[in-house]
């Protein structure tokens, strides 16, 4: 069971749970929203191939025409919409996703081609620009559209359409003489086809996944040259010209694109194609054998990202230009600090990522980083109401970029990427495996959710549920009901927990790679029990190497921050404000806020100070570390930084603040 686009409907969230709210959210109103916004702007239409003004549009970010991502706008609706519809029923979005299905099946070409630009804006000239157009891109959103789509209405009539225009690309691309030596700048696709081939068993699917994997960084894998360059000059254009996110000419690691993955040594570029192609390599390697290599460089990649490139959010890239990675350790919080994106999508990308290496190795490391990116750099991407959203998420505000959220955005792959999120969240929280010939089943439980998970082992029904109120606290009971299967338990101990026990005691409770094994025989005689994790403010520090110096304060899995509306004293954004690692922090739960949320905000009522701007030397340099002591401030409150920009305010907003010496 490897992927939650599959198995989340086996899970119902209880609604007035964190998660439980925002799926409400998007059922009620951000899929309507949505909707709304895809035909105001033509997007809607744009599969009847009639021409729309905006296809006259001087592009914002050369090369890349402003409506390049549409066909992919619409299928990550129409993929969000069938998870969603599949556990309730909406009649006006099923009436959309017909309509939509409708003018896809008839905007395809007679040799099964489907593109609205290249069909449109530039026929004649498809796959003569696989670097920077996103044919192959917004095909394999298709691809993820066609299978949501069949699994609610259990027809191919989409999925028939789509696997037309795949085979086409069998036909096109390969190793083979007469076939383009190409793969896809933005990748995607590698991941869809993967899933596609999961749900048909269709060998050519596989093949071509994997002839875009191995083939990537190829130098010499297109007449002894590399691809973008013999593509470039094959359509009349200077390899070296350099589009508006290169910050020099060739910038191949911008598409993960300068070394076969193996031979990456280190995680480069656009973050949220490296987050894609990752995805499908970890997706391959558990496919099929014999692909150590990439397994191995997946492995280095995980770890130079997580431990050299990673934002305490959860967050990844820190240069705009290129929306992804920059050097090791270069974490800069906002925009006056030289940097910090953190894309949405990335977020969402690792969790995908976590979530597929998981299926192969089950390890704590990998599920704290999804819940640290669940909880902090998801969750803080949409309005508590759903119509809101961030496609970047600083870790601090600033005169020029506040701490706010958007209606859209001209690229807006990031609402449709929460839209199917949420929609497949119950997949990501725990996953299972049946031997009904034995009567067993093994759970593992990677997320603490208040939910129920159900499902059939033979002739038999296994259900376990989590009652919690994670992660505002930290107890959660477990109830399961299984008579006449042998059920047994793994439940992931996070990384940052200081204490945990379970009720009734469990016997030789070891962790193994941050799981805890619970067995069949102890759970029949105790199917209700209870997993009680300590929750308490902790402090964690920036890496030395980092240069930024900075202390931010997290509790369970949620990560904090200051906002203007609460201290409404600041006038820099915090930059001045001192924090000492041995502040004292109080606690508060505010049940059912003027917003609908329940949360815990903290107050540090001791330990925080205010720096001392006019202390200044008339030097470059100081001869004494005076300044750092600062003017001590009586409250400094903190939200989750999931919560922040909701309550309105002016913007200013900070996670990390310096550290007092």
């Amino acid at each position: 069971m490897a992927y939650p686009q599959i198995t989340f409907i086996h899970t119902t969230i209880t609604p007035n749970t964190l998660l439980g709210q925002r799926r409400q959210a998007a059922s009620a109103n951000t899929l309507q929203y949505q909707l709304d916004v895809l035909k105001k702007t033509g997007r809607y239409d744009a599969f009847k191939l009639e021409w729309h003004p905006i296809y006259d549009r001087t592009p914002e970010v050369w090369p890349i025409p402003d409506h390049l991502f549409w066909d992919s706008d619409v299928a990550k609706w129409i993929e969000g919409a069938c998870y969603f519809l599949q556990q309730q029923a909406m009649p006006e979005i099923s009436q959309a996703v017909d309509e939509l299905v409708s003018m896809i099946r008839s905007a395809q070409q007679s040799d099964g081609y489907l593109n609205i630009h290249y069909t449109v804006v530039e026929p004649g000239k498809r796959f003569t620009n696989l670097k920077d157009m996103h044919e192959l891109y917004n095909c394999g959103h298709l691809i993820e559209a066609a299978l949501a789509h069949k699994a609610l209405y259990g027809n191919d009539q989409l999925l028939s359409t789509i696997c037309s225009y795949v085979d086409l690309l069998c036909n096109t691309f390969g190793p083979g003489p007469g076939q383009t030596h190409g793969y896809p700048g933005h990748p995607e696709i590698e991941l869809a086809l993967l899933r596609l081939y999961e749900q048909t068993q269709v060998e050519r699917y596989l093949s071509l996944a994997r002839y875009f994997i191995t083939e990537r960084g190829n130098l010499t894998g297109c007449d002894g040259r590399h691809y973008f360059d013999v593509e470039a000059e094959r359509r009349g254009a200077d390899p070296n010209m350099k589009p508006a996110f290169y910050p020099e000419p060739r910038s191949l690691w911008y598409h993960q694109a300068h070394a076969s993955i193996a031979e990456q040594q280190t995680i480069e570029g656009h973050s949220v194609r490296a987050m894609y192609l990752l995805t499908s390599v970890a997706d391959l390697f558990r496919l099929e054998e014999g692909h150590s290599d990439l397994e191995a460089a997946t492995y280095r990649l995980w770890n130079n990202m997580v431990n050299q490139k990673m934002y305490s959010t959860g967050g990844i890239g820190a240069i705009k230009q290129w929306e992804g990675f920059g050097l090791d350790y270069f974490l800069p919080q906002g925009t006056a600090e030289g940097g910090c994106y953190s894309e949405t999508c990335a977020a969402i990308g690792v969790m995908m990522l976590a979530q597929r290496l998981l299926q192969t190795d089950l390890d704590g490391r990998f599920t704290d980083i999804m819940e640290l990116c669940l909880y902090n750099a998801v969750l803080t991407a949409m309005s508590i109401d759903g119509k809101k959203f961030t496609y970047v998420n600083q870790l601090a505000s600033s005169v020029k970029d506040l701490s706010e959220r958007d209606d859209w955005f001209t690229v807006a792959c990031c609402p449709p990427n929460m839209l199917r999120l949420l929609g497949t969240i119950g997949g990501y929280i725990w996953s299972f495996d049946t031997d009904s010939d034995n009567r067993t089943a093994q759970i593992d439980v990677h997320l603490y959710v208040g939910a129920k998970l159900v499902f059939d082992c033979g002739q038999s029904q296994v259900i376990l549920e989590q009652e919690t109120n994670w992660p505002l606290s930290g107890d959660v009971r477990f109830k399961l009901h299984s008579e006449t299967i042998d059920v047994a338990i793994r439940l992931r101990i996070p990384g940052w927990a200081k204490s945990w026990k379970i009720t009734p005691q469990l016997p030789g409770a070891d962790l193994n790679k941050g799981y805890v094994t619970i067995t069949s025989h102890w759970l029949k005689q105790n199917p209700d029990f209870t997993l009680s994790v300590a929750f308490e403010p902790r402090i964690l520090f920036s890496h030395p190497l980092s240069n930024t110096n900075t202390v931010t304060i997290a509790r369970g899995p949620v990560v904090y921050c200051v906002e203007d509306i609460d201290n409404d004293w600041v006038q820099d954004h915090f930059a001045s404000v001192l924090l000492s690692p041995a502040c004292e922090i109080a606690e508060k739960h505010i049940q059912g806020s003027d917003m609908g949320d329940s949360y815990v905000a903290l107050t540090v009522t001791k330990g925080a100070s205010l720096l001392d701007a006019s202390a200044r030397e008339a030097t470059p340099f100081l001869s004494e570390d005076g300044l750092m002591a600062g003017k001590a401030l009586q409250d400094l409150t903190f939200v989750p930084y999931y919560f922040r920009a909701n309550r309105g305010g002016r913007g200013q907003m900070r996670v990390g603040l310096k550290k007092a010496t």
